[in-house]
């Protein structure tokens, strides 16, 4: 440090060593003087005893190990210098690499905040998550999540959490609002400290619906209470059960999911008052997800040995429990190698690499072409004494410089675009967000990758200083030795380049390809012309049956909206979410458990009408009536793949199944399949149950969405049913939209990879166009005098225009077919960012011979005007 704060001063010291030489001379002088003799004599006396002066002070200056430090000061202002003077060579550069490295800054953002950052709580790396090893599920039910906390040695401390959402209320209106619910262990274990007031514990939960106790996030008690410390104490009321504010969490911390932010904790045995559901009774409601602590000295391996012998235990105790496996992994995607995420981000990042690859290729031609027009200056620089070393570090400098401007641009342009996605809320009021901003690990990245990308592209022509012949250059302007070779080091760096882009267009014209698929899926309904309108009834204080004769109010008061042609209610439609997944059993099954179920299918529980109103085409059987309730027998609408799986080749009316002893159902109508969740969802068993009957007759829905079919104009009807709905029922929140906007959703990950993969494919294209340009027109500048010699001779313009093309055209044709068998090859991970299409696709093929041709055509085209419009008499004369 001592060394450090004297750099500072350097000029200082070095004043005080040239004065104290001058005062040893002089006094040297003043001694030869008073000898005899004369001045003159004295100080020529006295330097050449003493020595060269500057000599003396080099040295003098060594000892403090400064130079090198200085030569490098030198190195960056003769840098600044050579760019001022080329502003467009260093502008353009500079704009290159900022795209190159502002994108791979914002995938590694993804990368970091998605993947690689731990979760805000204490010893983060001693956290897992507790996934079922037969089918990779990381939920449970309640009961097996107490067995394995009770009965585990292995962990300090076992956590449960599901999510919930409900109307939040401080004083009459309530607000939708989605928490957690939680074990009363779930702070402790994390290790979380709270910003104000406390947290609940285990010793607060005496039973069910023991502890009305919530606490709030730090970002919801910013929005909704000011940051008011006046909160704690407060009553708040969700789905109208009284609840007291006792904490907030801190800033930092906002659960232990990767996505989903919460609003607020309450404690796990409070969830079936807000809900409704009896979830912590039953070991076949698998509701909740549990992580671990490990005590210290335990291996993960360990803690999953002990946790799967409590769960051989458990399965010999719990019919519902045959064949329970445990697994650990790290939370969230980080954990899951085969994560859709963690796999598409990692796609996503090889392609971004290979955008900053051509980046570097392209400025590494450049910059080999540039010191190649300096090779004269170079070269009388070697000759008149600097070392090569030295003229190879002012290159590398210069290099290094301009990738760090380019790294810190395109950081910032980064960072910006990283703050609107970090805000972007693609699902409405659920509360999603994407930790994506950067932090100091990303940044220190960026700098890593300019730093790294400058010595790449500032060693090649490095490389051809080292080997500059001195005299050949000066004599005649002499390039570089290496530049006559049929195959130049700046070929294979554009090779490189359209390698790249013709890989990157490929992914592109993938992702479009996929995009108009997908728009293509048939979804087996018509959402065109239908407006939804959903309420959580519970938020208004109902439960149970309580729902239904509320339900069918709103039904007959949305039918009689002027111009709606058809009404129906249900408890979620295809792509709204929520909806249940039931397991199925054949008839004639009495052992209700999951190792003996025929599948899973989506349930749906409907109004009369409803399939008329999607227009789901009905193939046999008969619609639900309202006369289809808890009195009547079970009845039940399955879709095709459900009578398939179920039934065979039988007619499936009239046959029968169970979900479990007492639900037990008769198929009156088969319906064809459709898409209900997402759109490259394969067929999937799903059946609609009548909504005045409910599950089994004990699970009714409270949640209600209305669907009105209606030519009106969308904001017309919305705003009349939005009207209609809060004159039945005004303490629920109403949502109205689109239904064909709600589908539209599930075409964001589409869009998403069709503006990632183009973007990258464009910023490709541009680098490759920029390389084919500079190499043909260096090619026709260089041999502008060689070709006018020919024309000269009586050469024809076309066979001048060949020769020089010649080259180019060779080295786009074998980066072009590289890059399509790269192409093909990189089918495997475009799999995971886009669906519907595949490198293989005839158009796709197409589209990329047809783009790298277009490419190649754009790029060459001025420099073969050039080329043709040669005048030989002109060149002579000039040379």
């Amino acid at each position: 440090m001592h060394w450090f704060m004297q750099f500072f001063r350097r000029g200082q010291i070095y004043g005080d060593l040239a004065e104290e030489i001058e005062q040893h001379l002089a006094e040297k002088v003043d001694a030869l003087m008073a000898g005899g003799m004369s001045r003159k004599e004295a100080e020529f006396s006295a330097r050449r005893e003493f020595g060269s002066v500057t000599r003396i002070a080099e040295q003098g200056r060594q000892a403090w190990m400064w130079p090198r430090a200085e030569g490098l000061l030198a190195d960056l202002r003769f840098a600044i210098r050579r760019l001022r003077t080329s502003p467009g060579f260093a502008l353009t550069a500079i704009a290159t690499l900022a795209l190159a490295i502002g994108t791979n800054v914002i995938v590694l953002s993804f990368l970091n905040g998605l993947i690689l950052r731990p979760l805000a709580v204490r010893h983060p790396e001693n956290i897992l998550q507790v996934s079922r090893g037969n089918n990779g599920s990381d939920y449970h039910s309640y009961p097996d999540y107490a067995d394995l906390r009770d009965r585990d040695r292995s962990m300090s401390g076992l956590i449960a959490y599901g999510t919930l959402t409900a109307g939040l209320a401080v004083d009459k209106s309530a607000i939708p609002s989605w928490g957690y619910s939680a074990s009363g262990n779930y702070f402790d274990v994390l290790g979380v400290t709270p910003a104000l007031g406390r947290f609940f514990h285990t010793s607060d939960e005496h039973g069910l619906a023991s502890a009305p106790y919530i606490v709030l996030s730090n970002d919801f008690w910013h929005r909704q209470f000011s940051s008011s410390s006046s909160v704690l104490g407060q009553t708040v009321r969700l789905n109208q059960h009284p609840f007291t504010v006792i904490g907030v969490a801190p800033k930092d911390f906002r659960g232990t999911d990767v996505f989903f932010w919460p609003d607020y904790w309450i404690p796990l045995v409070n969830a079936e008052q807000v809900t409704g559901w009896s979830d912590l009774c039953c070991r076949d409601h698998i509701d909740v997800q549990i992580l671990g602590r490990l005590k210290p000295g335990v291996a993960p391996q360990q803690a999953a040995e002990s946790l799967n012998a409590v769960a051989r235990q458990m399965a010999k105790e719990y019919p519902k429990d045959d064949g329970l496996t445990l697994q650990l992994r790290q939370p969230g995607p980080a954990g899951d190698k085969n994560d859709p995420i963690r796999l598409a981000l990692a796609g996503i990042m090889l392609l971004a690499f290979m955008v900053l690859l051509a980046a570097c290729a392209n400025l590494a031609t450049i910059f080999t072409a540039r010191a190649a027009d300096r090779s004269t200056e170079l070269a009388v620089r070697l000759a008149i004494g600097a070392s090569r070393w030295t003229v190879l570090r002012q290159l590398l400098v210069e290099a290094v410089l301009v990738s760090i401007a380019g790294g810190v641009i395109g950081s910032m342009i980064a960072r910006l675009l990283l703050g609107f996605l970090a805000s972007w809320q693609p699902f409405g009021s659920f509360p999603t967000r994407m930790p994506i901003l950067p932090d100091f690990r990303v940044y220190l990245a960026a700098i890593a990758l300019s730093v790294a990308s400058g010595i790449f592209f500032g060693l090649l022509p490095a490389r051809q200083v080292w080997r500059t012949e001195v005299v050949q250059a000066i004599k005649s302007g002499y390039v570089f030795s290496n530049s006559t070779r049929r195959f130049a080091i700046r070929d294979l760096l554009l090779v490189i380049q359209i390698i790249v882009c013709t890989v990157l267009v490929t992914a592109s014209l993938v992702a479009v390809r996929g995009m108009v698929r997908a728009m293509q899926v048939p979804l087996g309904f018509e959402p065109q012309g239908v407006t939804l309108a959903e309420a959580d009834l519970r938020m208004a204080g109902y439960s149970g049956a309580q729902a239904l004769p509320i339900q069918k109010r709103i039904f007959d008061a949305a039918a009689t909206i002027p111009g709606v042609t058809a009404a129906a209610v249900s408890d979620s439609a295809p792509f709204v979410g929520g909806h249940a997944e039931w397991f199925i059993y054949r008839w004639g099954t009495t052992e209700f458990q999951p190792s003996h179920m025929a599948f899973t299918a989506s349930t749906f529980q409907i109004s009369p009408g409803y399939l008329g109103l999607s227009k789901i085409p009905m193939i046999a059987g008969r619609d639900f009536t309202w006369h289809d309730d808890q009195k009547s027998p079970g009845v039940a609408i399955v879709n095709r793949t459900f009578a398939r799986m179920l039934f065979g080749t039988t007619s499936a009316v009239g046959q029968r199944f169970a979900m479990w002893a007492t639900a037990k159902y008769e198929v009156v109508g088969v319906v064809d399949d459709g898409q209900y969740g997402w759109l490259s969802q394969e067929p999937h068993p799903v059946m609609f149950l009548p909504l005045a009957q409910g599950v089994g007759r004990e699970v009714m829905s409270q949640y209600t969405t209305v669907l009105v079919r209606s030519q009106l104009p969308q904001d017309q009807i919305a705003g009349a049913l939005q009207r209609t709905l809060a004159g039945v029922e005004s303490r629920a929140p109403i949502t109205v939209r689109a239904w064909s906007s709600v589908v539209d959703r599930a075409l964001i990950p589409a869009r998403m990879a069709t503006v990632v993969l183009g973007v990258l494919g464009i910023l490709a294209a541009v680098l490759a166009v920029t390389g084919i340009f500079g190499m043909t027109s260096y090619a026709v500048t260089k041999r502008m005098r060689e070709q006018g010699i020919r024309m000269a001779l009586g050469a024809q313009r076309l066979h001048v225009m060949r020769s020089t093309l010649a080259r180019p055209a060779l080295v786009l044709l074998c980066g072009s077919g590289a890059g399509v068998a790269g192409g093909l090859l990189t089918g495997r991970v475009l799999t995971h960012i886009v669906s519907f299409a595949t490198p293989k696709d005839p158009l796709v093929m197409g589209g990329v011979l047809l783009t790298m041709t277009l490419l190649g055509l754009i790029a060459t085209w001025i420099p073969a005007r050039r080329a043709l419009a040669l005048d030989p008499a002109q060149l002579l004369r000039e040379s």
